[in-house]
């Protein structure tokens, strides 16, 4: 039989609050059990996000480091939370990927209790209340930073928004970046966007951005042609989210390093 609780509504965080007390997650005590521990939490670095002519593009590195080292190689930042959205992480790892999994499960509830699933912009408002109940472990060190993007079935275009500590929302009408090298990451993908990119363009200039904040950001790993280790790219428009093979991503690298090779 069907579960039935005192909670009737449509949010899988207030049916928590009040049904499912003792499998909530807490983030202010996530947070003080590991306040001596801030500095070797592993912390995602660089992440980016711009608009294409039909969409959105959303990437980032794959490395995540413990204060001078590197704690993962690997660590996939860019998440589908459900067929038209996606978000990227930044900040202390843990919570955020946490953050992002609780996201995807909020969104699946609410379709399934109101039968059709929530606008894009809700969907940007619901991430900007966890990161708001995350302030208190923020305010330790465990801060998340995340970027929000999707394409807007209702206005036919794709969307990103920007995200505070705090929890406050804004949204940019063409590029983002955050994290350690987010600043350099910006100043490259300024340089290279245009409204009618194109999904080659957008991957080219995608991964140009994350390069450049590689080569200046200590913390921002770049290509591992060694370990064959690559940024995830994720890219959602109309017909849904698309995971960009990394077979085409190393195609794409290799063109970029041999048009800097020629430049000299």
């Amino acid at each position: 039989m069907p579960f039935r609780g005192r909670y009737q509504g449509s949010s899988f965080s207030e049916l928590l609050d009040i049904d499912f007390t003792h499998i909530k997650v807490d983030f202010a005590d996530l947070a003080q059990k590991a306040q001596k521990a801030i500095i070797e939490a592993p912390h995602g670095t660089t992440v980016l996000a711009l608009r294409l002519g039909d969409g959105v593009l959303v990437a980032g590195d794959r490395l995540a480091t413990a204060g001078y080292q590197v704690a993962s190689r690997e660590v996939e930042k860019v998440f589908a939370t459900d067929d038209h959205s996606l978000i990227a992480i930044a900040g202390a790892a843990g919570p955020a990927i946490e953050m992002a999994r609780l996201l995807g499960v909020e969104l699946e509830h609410y379709e399934k209790i109101e039968g059709e699933s929530l606008e894009l912009e809700g969907k940007a408002n619901k991430l900007s209340q966890m990161v708001r109940q995350n302030l208190p472990a923020a305010m330790q060190g465990l801060a998340v930073v995340p970027l929000f993007a999707g394409y807007d079935t209702r206005r036919k275009v794709g969307r990103l928004w920007k995200f505070d500590i705090t929890g406050g929302r804004y949204e940019e009408t063409e590029i983002e970046a955050s994290g350690s090298g987010g600043i350099f990451a910006k100043e490259s993908l300024k340089k290279a966007w245009r409204p009618d990119l194109s999904r080659e363009d957008g991957l080219r200039t995608a991964l140009e951005a994350l390069r450049a904040a590689a080569d200046e950001d200590r913390a921002t790993g770049g290509v591992d042609l060694e370990r064959g280790i690559y940024p995830i790219v994720k890219i959602c428009t109309g017909p849904g989210i698309e995971n960009v093979e990394e077979s085409e991503i190393a195609g794409v690298h290799r063109a970029i390093v041999e048009s800097d090779r020629q430049r000299g």
